[in-house]
C-alpha cells in the first residue's frame, strides 16, 4: 500500500519533471490477478480497451456526457479519446479535441491555443486512437489522500465521489496519476468516471460501452471466469497504465503501444 509521504513525495517528483521514463512497454502479467482473485468476493468491476478498434468517432464521450450530466459543452469530461499520430522522424504527436466529443474532424492535430499542425500523410509511420477513463485503482491514491472522505471505494471496487461531503480541496486531483479527476462546472465538486455505477449495479452496461458501434469497449467482472472479458485479460496480451506507480489500474488496453502514456 502507498503511504501518504511516499504518493507525495512520488508527486512532487512528478510535477518536478522527474517522473518515471515511459521508454518501453511491459507487458501485464495476468499471475498478478490470479493471487488477487481468490480475496473471497464475488463482484471486481473491470474494463477492457482495444485500441485495433477504436476509430476516434467520440459516440463514447457524447453517451457519457449525457449520462452523467456533464455539460456537454464544457472542456471536461468523465472518458475521452486521445489521438496518437507517429511520424517517421520518429515524433508522436498527441491531441484530443474536446475530448474527442465531436469525433477528430480534421487531420491537423490540435496543439492549444487555437493552432493546429499539419501533418503530410507521406510523413506519418502510424496513427491510431487510445480511450481513457478512471483506471478505478485498486489501490487508490485519490481515495488516500481525500481529507473528509468524499471519495471512497465500493465493495466491488469502483471509486466513487460523494458530492454531499466533498469540500473541492482538489486534493484527490492533484494526487491522480492518471489525470481522469476534474472539478464540475455545475456541481464545483470533485468529478470522475466512476463505470456508471448506477447502471452496472442494475446489470446493465456502461454509456460508453453502450454506445461504441465497434466493440472497443467491454466491461466485466474479474471474478468470473466465464466472463468474456475475464477470459480476454487472463489469456491475451493487455497491458495497463503506468503499471510502475503501484495504484493496480483496472482498466486494461490490447493492442497499446510504448507512444501511450
Amino acid at each position: 500500500m502507498i503511504s501518504r509521504r511516499s504518493f507525495c513525495k512520488k508527486s512532487l517528483l512528478i510535477a518536478g519533471g522527474l517522473a518515471i521514463p515511459f521508454s518501453s512497454l511491459e507487458l501485464f502479467d495476468p499471475r498478478r490477478l490470479e493471487a488477487e482473485k481468490n480475496d473471497g468476493k464475488k463482484v471486481r468491476w473491470v474494463f477492457l480497451v482495444d485500441t485495433n478498434k477504436c476509430v476516434g468517432c467520440g459516440f463514447c464521450v457524447k453517451a457519457c456526457k449525457t449520462e452523467n450530466e456533464v455539460p456537454y459543452d464544457a472542456n471536461v469530461t468523465r472518458t475521452w479519446v486521445e489521438r496518437y499520430v507517429v511520424t517517421k522522424d520518429g515524433k508522436t504527436h498527441i491531441d484530443s479535441p474536446k475530448g474527442a466529443r465531436d469525433g477528430f474532424e480534421t487531420t491537423a492535430i490540435d496543439i492549444g491555443e487555437g493552432k493546429f499542425e499539419e501533418i503530410r500523410n507521406e510523413d506519418i509511420d502510424k496513427a491510431f486512437f487510445v480511450p481513457k477513463l478512471c483506471n478505478q485503482c485498486d489501490n487508490p491514491p485519490c481515495v488516500q489522500v481525500c481529507p473528509v472522505g468524499a471519495t471512497y471505494q465500493t465493495e466491488d471496487g469502483v471509486v466513487l465521489v460523494d458530492r454531499k461531503w466533498c469540500i473541492g480541496c482538489g486534493y484527490c486531483v492533484m494526487g491522480c496519476p492518471y489525470g481522469v479527476r476534474f472539478f464540475h462546472p455545475v456541481y464545483h465538486v470533485a468529478e470522475k468516471c466512476n463505470f456508471c455505477y448506477h447502471r452496472i449495479s442494475k446489470g446493465m452496461k456502461t454509456a460508453c460501452v453502450d454506445a461504441c458501434a465497434f466493440g472497443a469497449r467491454r466491461i466485466g467482472n474479474i471474478k468470473d471466469p466465464d466472463d468474456p472479458v475475464t477470459k480476454i485479460i487472463m489469456t491475451e496480451r493487455v497491458n495497463v497504465l503506468k503499471e510502475e506507480y503501484g495504484t493496480k489500474p483496472q482498466v486494461f488496453y490490447l493492442g497499446l503501444t510504448k507512444e501511450v502514456r
